[in-house]
């Protein structure tokens, strides 16, 4: 069962971006103190930089241990290791050269220069192997039940690399897909599923900026298991929205 999904607006980004931190860093804490680790999924974009960068600075910052924590990412450019546009680049740059994290427990999506050269799809499903060893026995769909997964919202709707009436966003049953022919460059990418994607206790879904309101609008109204892929994005437990006031649909 989803949950249904809340929505929190705040001032402006940068409000958002350090209110964000905080949130995660009670989730990340909350689940070490019950379990001893805790996992969760990063996003890029502008957005999910912002929230790096708000956790960088964050003063609980070493309230979580960070070397008890997995870090898996929702989708990557497939770019060769390294590139400034490759999401993994952006999040060690920002946060995760700084904290202390575990190499083991950082598991970056492939790149287009590692193991598997330019075949996408065998990346993909490598990436899916890495996400069922690290799952337990409980776990649904053969994925880690991640903590909180974070997914920024594109304005024609995409989280990760799912895009509307993309084949990438219709597969059902492979954890992590290939993206090839994705209308925003560059056109080769991996995603997370969006059944990998509702394996986590919570979804969180950032957007911000007036650009972001109609797909936030639309979205909302579109039902789970329809065209819309933000719409289709789902926690287990909870599924939050986390806005800034320009992307925030008008009050009723």
């Amino acid at each position: 069962m989803s949950a249904v999904p809340e929505v929190v607006v705040h001032a402006d980004t940068t409000v958002m971006a350090h209110a964000t931190a905080a949130r995660l860093l009670t989730a990340v804490a909350d689940a070490q103190a019950s379990r001893g680790t805790a996992s969760v999924v990063l996003t890029g974009g502008r957005n999910g930089n912002a929230l790096l960068a708000a956790l960088a600075e964050a003063p609980a910052r070493d309230a979580v241990d960070w070397s008890a924590l997995d870090l898996w990412w929702g989708d990557e450019r497939f770019l060769p290791d390294g590139d400034a546009d490759r999401n993994a680049t952006q999040a060690h740059e920002a946060l995760l050269d700084g904290v202390g994290v575990d190499p083991a427990r950082v598991h970056p999506m492939p790149a287009s220069d590692g193991a598997f050269g330019a075949d996408v799809t065998a990346a993909a499903a490598w990436y899916a192997r890495e996400l069922a060893g690290a799952a337990g026995p409980e776990d649904p769909s053969g994925v880690p039940a991640f903590d909180v997964l974070l997914l920024g919202v594109g304005p024609d709707t995409h989280v990760a690399s799912l895009f509307p009436g993309h084949a990438a966003f219709a597969e059902r049953s492979a954890a992590a897909v290939a993206v090839t022919e994705a209308p925003k460059p560059p056109p080769t990418r991996v995603s997370l599923t969006v059944p990998a994607i509702r394996s986590a206790r919570q979804v969180w879904l950032l957007a911000a900026g007036a650009d972001k309101a109609d797909a936030v609008a639309a979205a909302l109204a579109a039902p789970a298991d329809g065209d819309v892929p933000a719409a289709a994005a789902r926690g287990r437990e909870r599924t939050l929205w986390l806005l800034d006031r320009s992307a925030a649909p008008p009050a009723r």
